[in-house]
C-alpha cells in the first residue's frame, strides 16, 4: 500500500476555452467594442482633417493669437476689437462665471426662503410659495429668459426718460404727494429740501441699469488688504463663537461683529491712505449716459430667469430636507425654550443639510449649464463668444468645440468637488 503523503500533487487540469465561459465571452466583447471605438474616433479625425484641408483651414490653436475684430457688450477685463480670439475667450469665460456665481447665490436665497415658506402655518404665505414653485418649475427656462427680456426690461423707458433713484426723487415724490392732497405746509418744506439734494445717481432704462462706478487710484491696495483681513477675522470670530456656544451655551453676535469689521476696517484703511477711491457718477449726455457702470439688460434678464427658475427646484429640495428631520428634534428644542426661528436655524436646518446638499449640487450644475441659453438674448457668455462668433469667423470647429466642452466639464467637476467636500462636513458621523 503506497503512502499518500509521498505522492506528488495532482496534475493540473488543462483549461478548455469555450464561448459558454462568461469570462472569455466578456473579454472578447470588450476587445471588439474597444476596437470599434478606436476605429470610429480615427475615422472622425481623418474625415475632419480631410475636410479642413479641402477648405484650406489649418488645424491647431494658432488662431487664438489672431485679431478678433468684433466688440463685446460686457467685459470684466479690458478688451477691444483689436485684441485676439484668446482674449475674447477669457472675456466670455468670465461672463459665464459671473452669471453662474451670482445665479447660484440668488437661487439659493430664493430657494431656501420659498422652501421654508411652503411649510408656513400662514395660509397666504404657504399658497404664494406653492404657486411660485409650481409656476417656475413648469415653465421652460428659455421662456422665462425671453419673458424678462422682452416683456419686462424692453418695455422700460428710454435713456432720456430713465427712472432715477436717489434721495432727491424720493423726497421730491413725498413732497409732491403731500402737496397734492392739500398738505402743502408739509409738502413744500420737503420739496425745498429735496431741491438741495444731489441729483439721482442710479438710473434704470431699456438699455440697462446705470450705477456709480468706483475709481481706484494709488493706495487702493491698502483697502483691499484691509478687506481681506476683515474677512479672515470674521471667519475666525465665527468659528470661535460656534465653539463657545457648543461649550457654554452662550451666544455671541458673530454676524454683527463680522459685518462691523467688514465695514470699519476698509473705511479706516481708506482714511489712513487719504481716501484713494472716488465715485464716478453717470451723466446723461445726448441720448445716452456717460460715465458710471452699466449693467446690460441681457445680463439682468438671464440672471433673474436662471435664479427664479432654479430657485423653484431648490425650494422643493429644502422642503423635503426639512420634512426628513424628525419632529422630535423640534419638540426637544421647544422644550428647551427655543422659539420657532432659532429652532429652524440651529436645530432643523443643520440636520436637513445632509439631505439637501446632494440634489442641491445637481441644481447648481444645471444653472451653470443653462447659462448658455443667454445666447437667445445676446448675452456675451462663453458659448456665444467662443462657440458662436469665434467659430463662425475661424471655422476651427474641432478645436473650439473641444475647448468649450472642456471648460464646462471643468466647471462642473470643480463644483461637484466643492459640494462633495461640503457634504462630508455636514454629513452625520456614525459613532
Amino acid at each position: 500500500m503506497s503512502d499518500v503523503r509521498l505522492s506528488g500533487p495532482p496534475a493540473a487540469t488543462r483549461r478548455r476555452w469555450s464561448w459558454t465561459d462568461p469570462k472569455l465571452r466578456s473579454s472578447v466583447i470588450q476587445i471588439v467594442l474597444a476596437l470599434i471605438m478606436v476605429w470610429l474616433v480615427w475615422s472622425f479625425y481623418a474625415n475632419a482633417q480631410a475636410n479642413l484641408a479641402r477648405l484650406g483651414i489649418a488645424s491647431g490653436f494658432g488662431f487664438l493669437d489672431n485679431r478678433a475684430g468684433f466688440a463685446i457688450s460686457q467685459t470684466l477685463i479690458p478688451y477691444n476689437e483689436s485684441m485676439s480670439y484668446g482674449r475674447a475667450f477669457v472675456v466670455g469665460l468670465l461672463n459665464t462665471l459671473l452669471v453662474a456665481f451670482l445665479g447660484v447665490i440668488l437661487a439659493t436665497i430664493i430657494g431656501f426662503v420659498m422652501g421654508v415658506a411652503r411649510l408656513s402655518k400662514n395660509v397666504v404665505i404657504k399658497a404664494l410659495a406653492s404657486a411660485y414653485v409650481e409656476i417656475t418649475r413648469n415653465l421652460p427656462p428659455l421662456f422665462q429668459i425671453m419673458f424678462w427680456y422682452l416683456a419686462v426690461l424692453s418695455t422700460l423707458p428710454g435713456p432720456r426718460q430713465s427712472w432715477g433713484f436717489g434721495l432727491q426723487p424720493l423726497f421730491g415724490a413725498i413732497g409732491s404727494g403731500l402737496s397734492g392732497i392739500g398738505l402743502g405746509f408739509l409738502g413744500n418744506p420737503i420739496s425745498n429740501f429735496a431741491a438741495g439734494l444731489s441729483a439721482p445717481s442710479i438710473f434704470v432704462n431699456n438699455r440697462g441699469l446705470v450705477v456709480p462706478r468706483p475709481v481706484f487710484e494709488d493706495g487702493s491696495l491698502a483697502i483691499l488688504y484691509a478687506l481681506i483681513a476683515a474677512v479672515v477675522a470674521s471667519v475666525v470670530i465665527g468659528l470661535w463663537a460656534k465653539k463657545r456656544r457648543e461649550a457654554t451655551g452662550k451666544p455671541f453676535p458673530a454676524f454683527w461683529t463680522g459685518l462691523a469689521l467688514l465695514i470699519a476696517l476698509p473705511l479706516a484703511a481708506s482714511y489712513a491712505v487719504g481716501n484713494p477711491v472716488t465715485i464716478e457718477t453717470p451723466e446723461l449726455r445726448g441720448f445716452n449716459f456717460v460715465g458710471g457702470l452699466r449693467v446690460i439688460p441681457e445680463f439682468v434678464s438671464l440672471l433673474l430667469a436662471l435664479a427664479i427658475y432654479t430657485g423653484g427646484f431648490i425650494a422643493e429640495i429644502v422642503r423635503s430636507g426639512i420634512l426628513a428631520v424628525s419632529k422630535g428634534q423640534s419638540e426637544a428644542a421647544h422644550s428647551l425654550g427655543l422659539r420657532n426661528g432659532p429652532t429652524l436655524r440651529l436645530v432643523v436646518i443643520p440636520q436637513a443639510m445632509r439631505v439637501i446638499v446632494p440634489p442641491l449640487t445637481s441644481q447648481y450644475l444645471n444653472l451653470t449649464k443653462n447659462s448658455s441659453l443667454g445666447v437667445a438674448v445676446g448675452y456675451p457668455d462663453l458659448f456665444a463668444i467662443f462657440a458662436g462668433t469665434t467659430l463662425n469667423q475661424t471655422g476651427q470647429a474641432i478645436e473650439i468645440i473641444a475647448v468649450t466642452m472642456a471648460v464646462y466639464l471643468t466647471i462642473s467637476i470643480l463644483t461637484s468637488a466643492i459640494m462633495g467636500w461640503y457634504n462630508k462636513r455636514v454629513a452625520l458621523v456614525e459613532r
